[in-house]
C-alpha cells in the first residue's frame, strides 16, 4: 500500500474514513494544542497537509502493525462502497489485498451488498485437507474435472451458501467411491444411498472393521479409527437431507451455519481422502 501511493481514505477525508473504524473524539492528541486526534489529523491533513500518505501505518494509536483485527477491518473499509464507488477499483484492491493475505490464510470476502455493490469482510480461508488435492491431482481426467468443480465449490460456499457445501461435500464422497468402484472393475448399484455406497467402497478396499485381523497389532484402535468413518458419512447424509441444498429455510430456523458447513466438508473431505488414498495403495486396479 505503501509503495503503490493508495489514498486510504477513498473519496472521503482522512478523518471521515477514520471515524467508521475508531472513536476518534477520545484518543489522545499527541500535540497539546489539540484535545483529540481527530483535530490534529485535520491540523496537519487538511489545514496544512504536511503528513505524508503513509502517517496512518506507524502511527501506534491506530495499532495497524500490531493488531491483525484492526489491521484487516482498515483494509475491508478501503474498499467498502461509500469509501471507494468505482467496483472496478476496489475488485483490483480486494485482489492485490487477498495475494499478500493469503499466506497467512486470511482473505477479504463479500459479507453483503448495498444497492448492488459488494461489501467486504475479512474471513480465515479454508482449504481442503492436502490429501484430498492429491485425489484432485491423480483421478482420472473425467473425473479429476468434476472433482475440481466440487472441491471449488465446497471451498467456496462454506460461507455464502452453507447448505450447497453440505449438499456438496455429500456429493464428493460419492464421486470419490464412485471412481474407485470403477477404477477397481466393479459398478455400483445406482439405488445405493450413501452409507452403502461406502460401505461397498470400504469393502472393496478392505479397510472396514470386520476385515481386520483380530490377530492384527493394535487391532480394536484399528476398529475404532475405522468404525468412526460410518459415523462420519451417516453424519454428512443425515445433514444434507435436513439442512442440505434445497432445504435453505430449514438451515435458517435450526442455526446452522458457516462453522457446521466446515465441519461437514472437513469430515467429508478427510473420508474421500483416506479411500482414495487407500485404493492407490491396495493391489492394482483390475480392469
Amino acid at each position: 500500500m505503501i509503495l503503490s501511493g493508495i489514498v486510504w481514505w477513498g473519496r472521503l477525508d482522512e478523518v471521515g474514513f477514520l471515524r467508521r473504524l475508531y472513536p476518534l473524539d477520545n484518543i489522545p492528541s499527541e500535540d497539546n494544542r489539540y484535545d483529540n486526534v481527530a483535530e490534529e489529523i485535520v491540523q496537519h491533513c487538511v489545514r496544512n497537509d504536511d503528513w505524508p500518505i503513509t502517517w496512518i501505518f506507524t502511527d501506534k494509536r491506530f495499532r495497524l502493525e500490531t493488531d491483525d483485527e484492526k489491521f484487516l477491518a482498515f483494509l475491508s473499509a478501503t474498499v467498502h462502497p461509500a469509501v471507494r464507488p468505482d467496483e472496478s477499483a476496489a475488485s483490483d484492491l480486494v485482489a492485490m489485498y487477498n495475494h499478500h493475505l493469503a499466506p497467512d490464510g486470511w482473505e477479504l470476502a463479500e459479507t453483503s451488498q448495498i444497492s448492488g455493490r459488494p461489501v467486504y469482510g475479512p474471513r480465515q480461508m479454508f482449504t481442503v485437507p492436502s490429501a484430498l488435492k492429491h485425489v484432485e491431482q491423480t483421478a482420472p481426467v473425467v473425473d479429476r474435472e468434476y472433482l475440481d468443480k466440487q472441491i471449488a465449490r465446497m471451498e467456496s460456499a462454506i460461507e455464502r451458501d452453507p447448505e450447497l457445501a453440505i449438499g456438496t461435500a455429500k456429493e464428493l464422497i460419492e464421486t470419490v467411491c464412485k471412481t474407485i468402484l470403477s477404477a477397481r472393475g466393479f459398478e455400483p448399484d445406482k439405488d445405493w444411498n450413501l452409507a452403502k455406497l461406502v460401505s461397498e467402497t470400504s469393502k472393496k478396499l478392505q479397510v472396514t472393521p470386520a476385515d481386520v485381523s483380530n490377530t492384527a497389532q493394535a487391532a480394536d484402535s484399528i476398529r475404532k479409527v475405522l468404525g468412526s468413518l460410518g459415523g462420519i458419512v451417516s453424519g454428512v447424509a443425515e445433514l444434507r437431507n435436513a439442512y442440505g441444498t434445497g432445504h435453505g429455510d430449514e438451515l435458517g430456523k435450526r442455526g446452522l451455519g458457516p462453522r457446521h458447513a466446515r465441519l461437514v466438508v472437513g469430515s467429508a473431505s478427510t473420508l474421500a481422502a483416506f479411500l482414495f488414498e487407500t485404493h492407490e495403495q491396495r493391489t492394482p486396479a483390475v480392469g
